[in-house]
């Protein structure tokens, strides 16, 4: 072939593009851990329900192959066969589905489960957002790691905007100081680096238990009664308001039982790191707004 032939074949060939699905995916995971794929995943396993509500929202869930129990949002989650739950991974089970990508969750699994994985040679990519900014930036991870970077980015940015109309409703307002429970018995909160605390600063409160070194501490009723949180807001179980949020009517002295500031906001809005926690922060902001209101009536 003459030199200047070669040379324009060569040329031309830069010019196209790669083969469909036959470009390598590399990519950092939450924890700072490299993960490469050799193209789109096309066959996904959830470690935690969050995720697998996230691999949806990115447009990604006809390559969902298996998730954990509670998997159950949206509806067609349901039907994903299991492979056991978040603390208790069935390694057998996910190997038989041949997945290309395994997407974790770094608070909930357990760290000898995602090794195991490893060593089998699965690609794991830890997911652990603990921002809202950080929701967003899962779902685009997701889209790259999937191939759905359209649908992805476009439920990133509407869930950054509904992210940025409540900060500039909610940002200007005065404090409210707030004690959030995840559960009664052992009595536990949450520290300033969770989620849900972002979600509280968010609607312009304070997270009395900020400065905890654990990222779900337990704690005692006496550091609650020393923190006075003028609300305490609970999430139980599932839809229905806990029996023990009102337990702590019994301790007068507190200003969210003398103001009646004891709120409840369903755990899948406010406490799975998903696109849905921004309803939560909807509910979440509006009991603020009534407790702040509630600082003018009778003591």
């Amino acid at each position: 072939m003459p030199r200047h032939l070669a040379i324009v074949f060569l040329a031309l060939a830069l010019l196209l593009p790669a083969a469909p699905g036959r470009a390598e995916l590399a990519l950092s995971d939450d924890v700072g851990q490299p993960v490469t794929l050799p193209g789109p995943a096309r066959r996904i396993v959830s470690l935690a329900p969050h995720v697998t509500e996230l691999i949806y929202a990115a447009g990604a869930g006809q390559a969902l192959v298996g998730a954990v129990d509670y998997s159950d949002y949206p509806a067609e989650a349901r039907s994903v066969k299991r492979i056991g739950s978040y603390v208790r991974i069935d390694l057998e089970a996910i190997a038989a589905l041949k997945p290309d990508l395994i997407i974790g969750w770094r608070s909930g699994n357990p760290a000898t489960q995602l090794e195991r994985l490893r060593a089998l040679g699965l690609p794991v990519y830890i997911n652990e957002p603990r921002s809202l900014e950080a929701v967003a930036h899962s779902l685009r991870q997701i889209g790259i790691l999937a191939g759905t970077q359209a649908a992805a980015n476009a439920a990133a940015d509407r869930f950054m905007a509904h992210r940025n109309a409540l900060h500039a409703q909610y940002a200007g307002r005065a404090p409210v100081p707030v004690f959030y429970q995840i559960w009664n018995q052992p009595l536990m909160t949450i520290n300033g680096h969770h989620l849900i605390s972002d979600v509280i600063r968010l609607c312009g409160g304070r997270n009395v238990f900020d400065k905890l070194d654990v990222l779900a501490p337990k704690i005692g009723i006496e550091a609650v009664l020393a923190a006075d949180p003028e609300a305490i807001v609970a999430s139980g179980m599932g839809e229905s308001r806990p029996e023990w949020l009102d337990e702590w009517r019994k301790w007068h002295t507190l200003n969210a039982v003398r103001r009646d500031n004891l709120f409840f906001v369903p755990p899948d809005l406010i406490q799975r790191h998903t696109p849905r926690i921004l309803d939560g922060a909807d509910m979440l902001c509006q009991h603020l707004d009534t407790a702040r209101a509630r600082r003018n009536g009778p003591q």
